[in-house]
């Protein structure tokens, strides 16, 4: 079509909109925004006539692809630890696709752009897609990878295990609250504009390099509609920028989205690729190059600093620390080490970093050696049952973590972690943002403003109270990571399936059982509990000790 007919035919699209007069709408989904001065305008104009074809070239791609994957042998030659840690990738990314999906419908009554509507529909289609295709590239793994375990009930055991919650709690942010906190700013703004490319870039190129040429098929033609999103994003922004109302809305908002982001995306994705890969060429980009280029660079410098000439006032303080918290804490580090910490509460395999590793790491951030090396030779040391418990059980040097009430991620920067009294229940949070999210953001009023649709965090959200109490071996069974003997763990601290060298139910009998740092802290009376915050904000880092008193 030409560029003419396709601006007519989306003029015409508008046409088929209109205010049902027959009855007063019923507002499911909420907003505290205001869009009465809003300019109404889509700056892509998408519309269907056009966007098919282009779509069904690419699931060619997508479906060529699976089958010279297949064909080609692939799953002979791909690394074992970079399949492992798909497992938990896998079994989460759906979840925020489909979600996102969920939420473009909340946008439909609370954004008043018939043009923009369209967008917004032809978005939700491509997210049901990309949660299609990437499913379909999780059974296809199961179906020829050597180790189908943890791939083939992931779907039921990701909410459940210590990791995978925190992606829920990330993607069910999309679909709660105000319908434009949740569906624009967090989702398209911060989400899809921001972290897409570390998401659907940079994890292809990994995975290339690992011997897995499938995934990139899969997530470049993922993210090659991320376009589309971002304009659906920005012309809600612009909107929301032309009535003075919503300004410290949006202000709130950014703060939120981005915060809770760089929590999740950033532990998982780092993670992945600097914990899940064989690939150490000293010229290839850590995580942390990789997010100063595409985030830091790509996001803040060209995207949000130009919002200031309207007025905003852009977190420009949250980004720097998000920055801090990867350079200079080791987020990144932290999170992997703590995956690892718990790999029996998983339902994957996470093997032992090697020599090569610990150069790669040394020449990328100098001096994690020091910090990282001695727990990750233990972990090597304790990999194979042999007597001993598991590492979380053993004398290593490393306090298990407090969890973040907010993004879920635990309170692994030792130093940041913050409490607060909550409705009579004391939370743990990450880092001061994470406090102020629960506290003071997600509440019925905000800066002396109602805020009636603004979500609330609730319900059972820290993995380890819920378990609190519990045996090891029945936590592992009721989550079902067990496999076809019914006692031989999924999750293992290796990749060696010699039956002699996996952990068993019966290994986890033997362990003390699970106890929460949260049920532990409220039970505590003011002065344990000041003292228990004090202690714990000078241990570190990596999860080491605090230095006994002088």
């Amino acid at each position: 079509m030409s560029r003419q007919s396709l601006s007519k035919a989306h003029q015409k699209i508008q046409e088929l909109s209109w205010e049902p007069a027959y009855h007063e709408p019923y507002m499911k989904y909420g907003t505290d925004y205001t869009f009465r001065k809003a300019a109404k305008k889509d700056p892509l104009k998408q519309v269907l006539r056009s966007y098919f074809p282009m779509q069904e070239e690419k699931d060619h791609r997508v479906f060529g692809a699976s089958d010279g994957a297949i064909r080609g042998n692939m799953f002979r030659q791909v690394q074992e630890r970079w399949m492992e840690w798909q497992k938990l990738f896998l079994s989460i990314i759906p979840l925020p696709e489909i979600s996102a999906a969920r939420s473009m419908p909340m946008l439909f009554s609370v954004v008043p752009n018939p043009e923009l509507h369209n967008g917004q529909a032809i978005q939700m289609i491509d997210e049901v897609r990309h949660s299609t295709i990437q499913q379909n590239l999780k059974r296809i793994y199961m179906q020829n990878y050597i180790d189908p375990a943890g791939f083939n009930n992931s779907l039921r055991g990701f909410q459940s295990d210590y990791c995978g919650t925190i992606g829920r709690q990330f993607a069910e942010g999309f679909i709660t609250g105000d319908a434009i906190t949740a569906a624009s700013v967090y989702l398209t703004i911060v989400a899809e504009t921001a972290f897409t490319n570390t998401l659907f870039v940079a994890m292809p190129a990994e995975a290339a390099a690992n011997g897995d040429y499938l995934l990139p098929t899969v997530f470049h033609s993922v993210q090659s509609d991320e376009s589309r999103h971002i304009s659906n994003g920005y012309a809600t922004l612009l909107m929301a920028l032309s009535d003075e109302d919503n300004r410290a809305l949006l202000e709130r908002d950014l703060r939120y989205a981005w915060w809770n982001n760089h929590r999740v995306v950033d532990a998982a994705i780092g993670t992945f690729i600097e914990y899940g890969t064989k690939d150490r060429r000293q010229d290839r980009e850590s995580y942390a190059e990789m997010w100063r280029r595409w985030v830091y660079d790509d996001y803040y410098r060209a995207y949000l600093i130009p919002l200031e000439k309207y007025g905003l006032v852009i977190p420009h303080d949250l980004i720097e620390e998000s920055w801090n918290q990867i350079w200079n804490k080791g987020y990144v580090h932290e999170v992997a080490q703590f995956f690892a910490t718990g790999w029996l509460a998983n339902y994957w395999r996470i093997d032992p970093m090697d020599d090569t590793d610990f150069e790669w790491f040394e020449h990328k951030y100098p001096g994690w050696y020091d910090k990282y090396g001695a727990w990750w030779e233990n972990y090597a040391r304790l990999s194979k049952p042999n007597g001993h418990n598991p590492i979380v059980f053993e004398d290593v040097d490393y306090v298990y973590p407090a969890r973040c009430w907010t993004c879920m991620v635990p309170c692994l920067v030792r130093e940041d972690m913050v409490t607060a009294e909550v409705e009579g229940r004391h939370r743990t949070y990450c880092h001061e943002v994470c406090r102020w999210t629960d506290v003071e953001a997600f509440r019925p009023t905000y800066d002396g403003r109602e805020t009636p649709n603004m979500g609330r965090l609730v319900g059972k959200r820290e993995w380890e109270t819920l378990y609190h109490g519990w045996n090891w071996a029945d936590i592992v069974s009721d989550m079902g990571f067990v496999r076809d003997d019914d006692k031989t763990m999924t999750a293992q601290p290796h990749l060696d399936l010699n039956p002699k060298n996996m952990w068993t139910l019966d290994h986890m009998k033997r362990c003390p059982p699970l106890q929460s740092p949260n049920v532990l802290l409220n039970e505590m009376d003011d002065t344990a509990r000041a003292a228990y915050v004090a202690d714990y904000n000078k241990q570190g880092p990596a999860g080491r000790p605090a230095p006994a008193s002088s």
